[in-house]
């Protein structure tokens, strides 16, 4: 049986396929497309599908569109579409924001938006681009396959607990908003979840960090992960007003209450306008307030579940400062957070989903186990060198990889590592990464600066998965870069390149089982070196998705001051350049 996972409706478009329940493939429209989050979140975006990303998927199983058996779309319109009084004929004026919103929509462009999500499957059908098409032909808006519109924070909900190590588990989901959810509470046993409770729109964690996110100056639903860094150099200046706007009641429910932001916090910061201490002191203030109140839904749902572990998704449950402060002191035992928690995840979640309600969602342990997050594509040495001498590129074959690529990394080389198949989430996990020395205290300076990325931005840690404690306080296994570790302080000296300001690394921890040629890099590291931990950043500049094509590798590689690249065997060198 085959269910392809659908995200389209808001950011993060993307695509998942399973297989009996286990996962075949998965990634981002943005790493086909070059365009970053695959879309804006905007009504006029609504009707693109992911076409790249579900063509991969389908390619990886070497099936087409009509060999599929379940199409599973993370969100659906009828939540809000039976809300309406005609929702068989909703209307649109010409300018819809020039006129009043009717009290039943929570937008002027709801028609439009819903409308497109309604015809997606005619749009699947019909709608692929003229070089994709061979791979959807046949398809009908009716299938063969059954269609299936899953709620929004379901899909992320089973991306979480469907995904998890766990057979039970308390799931908490946070993001900014989905039909009508922006948080839910549910128990998850077997292949079953139950939704105890949820926060509706317009209260949401989510949105608030969205629309501070905008006010300093970044860019919303994009930006938030560097309002989290900034709040490092902050101070809890403006605490109280946040306590203020966000008030915990009980059963889990919680309000937000409307804020003129530039009334409360003085004029916004511009794109690219100077950051003033306020600006710091607001970022750390919110984040505050963010991980209090996460604190306290948790301690609810420990105490309404009785469950003593915790699956977590959501675009919120990036906030890996978040994360480690519900770890350190929340309530429960164990904390697992699914690597694409983002919009990205709900593809994986509505597939996993839909498969076993169409296996008759029985309480029977589940097939599948996210251990890794390596799900997209991969080339081989023959794609990779027959790319290589078409590009006419100066290039080489490594005899051994690992050693060779440890060795210019012991040199204080920074090196661009193309390795087997392309992570899915927001993160460079070790297969599309940039990799350096965290040795000398300059190497974040020089990162930001071939990345073209602000001062204030950290950069991370990979270190071998048995050596995690020795480096980083309390650390064990952290597989996904979704929790902060304090630095070991009598180790803060040798690795200052990924010790933030605040003293803390969000890390990576890896085993050879994971990504075996990943392991003996690190490995011979620290065989020159002594120290088990590399810096591993995502393998792109700035405005560019993670790379994930051999050409999309050597462009990025070609176009920014990287030392060389690793791809595959093969180890790149610009004219000239004698490593």
């Amino acid at each position: 049986m085959y269910t392809l996972g659908i995200n389209a409706a808001y950011h993060d478009s993307a695509a998942c396929l399973v297989r009996d329940g286990e996962v075949v493939a998965a990634a981002e429209e943005e790493r086909f497309t070059h365009i970053k989050y695959g879309k804006r979140p905007v009504p006029f975006s609504t009707w693109e599908l992911p076409f790249h990303a579900i063509h991969y998927c389908l390619e990886a199983a070497d099936i087409r569109l009509v060999d599929v058996d379940e199409v599973a779309y993370s969100f659906d319109p009828y939540l809000l579409l039976n809300r309406y009084r005609d929702a068989a004929t909703i209307s649109l004026p010409l300018e819809p924001s020039a006129h009043p919103t009717p009290e039943e929509w929570q937008s002027a462009w709801d028609p439009l938006f819903l409308a497109s999500i309604v015809n997606a499957p005619r749009h699947l059908a019909s709608g692929a681009p003229l070089h994709l098409r061979a791979r959807f032909a046949g398809a009908r808006p009716d299938g063969p396959y059954r269609w299936r519109f899953v709620e929004h924070h379901i899909a992320h909900a089973a991306s979480a607990f469907h995904a998890s190590p766990f057979d039970e588990a308390a799931t908490l989901t946070l993001d900014g908003r989905g039909e009508l959810a922006t948080t839910t509470y549910s128990v998850g046993r077997g292949a079953g979840l139950e939704r105890i409770g949820q926060v509706n729109y317009p209260h949401s964690l989510g949105l608030l960090y969205e629309r501070v996110t905008e006010y300093l100056g970044f860019l919303s639903s994009s930006d938030e992960y560097k309002v989290m860094a900034l709040a490092s150099y902050g101070k809890p200046t403006y605490q109280d007003a946040f306590r203020s706007l966000i008030r915990v009641g009980e059963d889990g429910q919680y309000t937000i209450a409307r804020v003129n932001l530039e009334a409360c916090f003085g004029p916004a910061r511009a794109k690219g306008g100077p950051l003033e201490q306020r600006h710091f002191d607001i970022a750390h203030s919110l984040q505050a307030a963010l991980e209090e109140t996460a604190l306290e839904l948790t301690r609810w749902l420990r105490e309404a579940t009785g469950q003593r572990d915790l699956c977590m998704a959501g675009g919120v449950a990036l906030n890996c400062v978040m994360n480690a402060r519900i770890r350190d002191e929340g309530p429960f035992e164990r904390i697992w957070i699914q690597p694409a928690s983002g919009d990205a995840g709900t593809a994986l979640g509505a597939a996993l989903w839909a498969e076993e309600q169409a296996r008759g969602g029985s309480d029977a342990p589940r097939r599948y186990v996210m251990r890794q997050a390596f799900l997209g594509p991969s080339y081989d040495d023959a794609e990779i060198e027959r790319f290589l001498r078409w590009a006419r590129l100066p290039y080489r074959r490594m005899r051994d990889v690992a050693e060779e690529v440890a060795e210019l990394l012991a040199n204080d080389k920074i090196i661009g590592w193309f390795q087997g198949r392309m992570e899915f989430g927001p993160r460079a996990l070790g297969a599309r990464s940039i990799l350096a020395s965290p040795l000398s205290a300059d190497m974040q300076a020089r990162l930001n600066d071939i990345k073209d990325r602000e001062d204030f931005r950290p950069v991370a840690p990979v270190v071998l998965e048995e050596a995690a404690g020795e480096w980083f306080v309390g650390a064990s296994v952290s597989p996904f870069m979704l929790f902060v570790y304090d630095v070991a302080p009598e180790k803060a000296a040798l690795i200052p390149a990924v010790r933030h300001v605040d003293g803390t690394a969000r890390i990576q921890t890896i085993n050879r089982e994971q990504h075996p040629l990943y392991y003996d890099l690190l490995a011979a590291f620290e065989r020159r070196t002594g120290v088990p931990v590399l810096v591993n950043t995502s393998f792109n500049t700035r405005g560019e998705p993670i790379v994930c094509s051999p050409r999309d590798a050597v462009e990025c590689f070609w176009t920014s001051p990287l030392d060389a690249l690793a791809i595959g065997s093969f180890l790149v060198e610009k004219p000239g350049q004698r490593l």
